[in-house]
């Protein structure tokens, strides 16, 4: 199992929009390729809580059933028609794959 791990602090204002606003929508953007290929375990896209002191404020917690499906995941036209949007809104990102 793969599993594949990102993390977004999305800018204070950016594409016209508020703060809110743009997680908002990067959120439902992700939340649209939870089902996008065969080899998607789990793909859990979540917004830090209001009480909590985080650094970043998105998150998608997402297992493969290999590394072929998550290629295929990130090569899909659905996940690469969001990317432009999240260039503009995020200001640091960081990822890590691991294997179980």
């Amino acid at each position: 199992m793969l599993h594949h791990i990102v993390m977004w602090k999305i800018k204070a204002t950016a594409d016209g929009s508020s703060h809110e606003a743009n997680i908002a929508k990067a959120k439902a953007l992700l939340d649209a390729c939870a089902k996008l290929v065969p080899g998607i375990v789990r793909f859990e896209v979540a917004t830090a809580g209001g009480d909590l002191e985080c650094t970043y404020d998105l998150v998608l917690n997402s297992s493969f059933t290999g590394r072929d499906a998550l290629a295929a995941y990130q090569n899909h036209p659905s996940h690469t028609a969001l990317k432009p949007f999240m260039r503009l809104v995020v200001e640091q990102r960081q990822c890590m794959d691991y294997e179980t």
